[in-house]
């Protein structure tokens, strides 16, 4: 079958690929390893995430995208070219039409450059779509009613939230914290609590093993290895869940107090129906314990978890491209 349209979620932490009728094909990390000595991309996706922390000076590790925008244009447009041929497989002369997740407060310049390099990579036509929009389709929210509809969108290096209704943003905010400012701000806690050196992998699965958004009465326990900043050696510590929720509070703040802002911005007829049908959350950092707990305590709006909040704006891009004429309001569309 002839691949003609790709929906891409082009995101800081994650690239996932969705086609049409088979769903999501990929999904690797957002990094590329290059060879100094020759400035040559060597590998993409989840072989160069296995390099992060261990690669040699001669290997330069890159994440292309930092905080939901392009920041190396090269490396962005060679990945996405290695996203695009795997995904098409062998059928790489037949130029698919590509459909790519941005942020909602993407300049006219980043703009230009996601669909410059997603031409350079193999697009024959791009389509761009806000990413609270595409993240509420792929929830099964009804975006094109006449109702307010509210999605956080927390991912790896932005979250958005947006007020949604008959097809169109109504209010909205972003912030530049994700996933990738938690997993920092763990690192720096255990380094200035326990003096103890770890990496940003270590800091993620500490976040997804014992994390939680809200201190608990019972706590989980993990032990974690680094490096002694005093004598330089191996060693073991004991961290406990409520370290963590200290360790994330500031990025946490941040998230609620623009969930905040956007209520406040929001017209009181379209806040009763956000009240009445709460606030949806999608995006890895939908996955962290309790997070939903954390937004309705300080916001007093109940919020649940999107189902598969990870695919959200993936399974949103599928749907656009499947029903253009219906979404074409929020599609920017370039050759």
């Amino acid at each position: 079958m002839f691949i003609k349209k790709i929906g891409i979620d082009l995101g800081t932490t994650n690239t996932l690929v969705y086609i049409p009728n088979k769903g999501i094909v990929i999904n690797e990390p957002s990094v590329v390893a290059i060879s100094v000595v020759d400035n040559k991309i060597m590998t993409v996706g989840n072989d160069a995430k296995n390099m992060i922390g261990r690669a040699p000076d001669s290997i330069m590790v890159s994440r292309p995208l930092k905080e939901g925008a392009i920041a190396d244009y090269r490396i962005t447009e060679a990945m996405l070219k290695y996203f695009i041929n795997k995904a098409i497989g062998n059928m790489a002369f037949l130029k698919p039409e590509v459909l790519i997740s941005v942020p909602a407060g993407i300049t006219s310049t980043e703009r230009r450059a996601v669909i410059e390099a997603s031409l350079n990579a193999g697009a024959k036509m791009v389509y761009l779509v806000k990413e609270p929009v595409l993240a509420a389709i792929g929830a099964k929210i009804p975006i094109n009613s006449a109702s307010g509809n509210m999605i956080l969108n927390i991912g790896g290096g932005t979250t958005e939230i947006a007020v949604i209704s008959l097809g169109g943003i109504v209010s909205w905010s972003s912030v530049r914290v994700g996933g990738n400012k938690i997993d920092q701000s763990i690192v720096s806690y255990v380094k200035k609590k326990h003096g103890l050196a770890i990496g940003e992998r270590t800091a993620e699965l500490i976040k997804k093993a014992i994390g939680s958004a809200v201190k608990q009465e019972t706590q989980e326990r993990l032990n974690v290895r680094g490096r002694n900043l005093a004598s330089g050696y191996p060693k073991t510590i004991e961290l406990t869940t409520n370290e963590i929720t200290d360790a994330m509070q500031e990025q946490l703040v941040e998230i609620i107090q623009t969930v905040k802002n956007v209520l406040h911005e929001t017209p009181p007829e379209l806040c009763s129906d956000i009240m009445e049908k709460g606030i949806t959350i999608s995006g890895g950092g939908a996955l962290l314990k309790n997070i939903d707990e954390l937004v309705t305590s300080v916001t007093g709006v109940p919020a649940h978890i999107a189902d598969d909040p990870l695919f959200c704006v993936a399974k949103g891009t599928g749907v656009v491209l499947q029903n253009l004429n219906i979404y074409k309001k929020n599609v920017l569309a370039k050759r």
